[in-house]
């Protein structure tokens, strides 16, 4: 089962990365020479976009190593059947089925503040383009254990983890402003740079939306599409003006421990940690007004309608 399993472990992104860096620099003079009076990029975020993206790969690296391990034991051993990898049906089902577990584990990273904590790095740039693709999380545990289904169901473990890295370069393209709508049947089948401007937005209206990563298909048929209908503003709603990549990766979290602390009802803490981000007791705060409220928000007795932190 593992006699060839090292020399599967070549990672996509890893050898894109020459043609990555080409672009972001193609990209950047672009920007530098762009001369409308919107600012479309900072060197020091840039700088700690590509810092943090390469911690990022080092991270995804080890960790990619032990769940194909774990993965593949799975596959071998407790799926009741195994799909031949060479099918073109194992490759539809491995294509729908990365880009469906991507969309779910993509919503759930919003509304669960433990996960927000993690993914809250890719949203707390200020600007978007094509550098901010790279700037991911290190806390990757949740993003590795999200694809036990599809091992569970048959499908090659070294195929999930390809497709997964071809969604990632993929997103390099949905990362800038530099291009605008494309036709409307491209629109309306996948994720363009519209629909992505859409996700990282912190207006109101814009918040929790557009959560596919190669379809944008689950987000109409779930609920949450959103075309762009202006500028949006990027970053989270609550601003971070650091640019030390620790600190980018650590600060929900510190927040999160510290909300955790303020209180002694277990079940307001429980709820620090699994409600959606923002989350608040009723005598914290004053419910805010009912255009900042995102949609879904909880409420209840001791509930105040949750403010999205990103």
């Amino acid at each position: 089962m593992f006699s060839h399993l090292s020399e599967r472990l070549h990672d996509p992104v890893v050898y894109a990365l020459p043609v990555v860096a080409l672009i972001v620099l193609v990209e950047f003079v672009a920007l530098r020479f762009d001369h409308d009076d919107v600012e479309r990029y900072d060197v020091k975020d840039t700088r700690a976009n590509i810092l943090t993206g390469l911690g990022a790969l080092v991270i995804s690296s080890v960790l990619r190593t032990a769940a194909l391990v774990f993965y593949a034991w799975v596959y071998a051993y407790v799926a009741p059947f195994r799909l031949p990898a060479g099918s073109w049906q194992t490759w539809v089902v491995l294509f729908f089925g990365v880009d469906l577990t991507i969309y779910v584990q993509h919503r759930m990273t919003h509304r669960i503040r433990l996960l927000w904590a993690g993914h809250q790095v890719h949203h707390s740039s200020r600007y978007l383009n094509v550098s901010v693709a790279l700037r991911r999380k290190w806390a990757q545990w949740f993003e590795k254990l999200m694809w036990l289904p599809l091992p569970l169901l048959g499908v090659p473990p070294v195929l999930v983890f390809t497709m997964h890295s071809l969604h990632l370069l993929y997103g390099l393209f949905a990362h800038t402003e530099k291009i605008g709508r494309l036709p409307r049947p491209v629109e309306a089948v996948l994720v363009t740079p519209s629909h992505h401007r859409v996700h990282h937005g912190s207006d109101p209206e814009y918040l929790d939306k557009n959560y596919g990563s190669m379809l944008i298909v689950w987000d109409r048929m779930f609920g949450t599409f959103q075309p762009e209908l202006h500028r949006p503003t990027y970053g989270l709603t609550k601003q971070i003006s650091t640019h030390s990549i620790w600190r980018i990766q650590v600060h929900e979290f510190a927040q999160m421990f510290q909300d955790i602390r303020r209180t002694t009802n277990w079940r307001h803490r429980a709820r620090y940690v699994f409600g959606p981000p923002g989350w608040r007791p009723a005598q914290d705060q004053q419910p805010p007004a009912a255009e900042h409220t995102p949609a879904g928000a909880p409420h209840g007795p001791d509930l105040v309608p949750a403010t999205q932190t990103h």
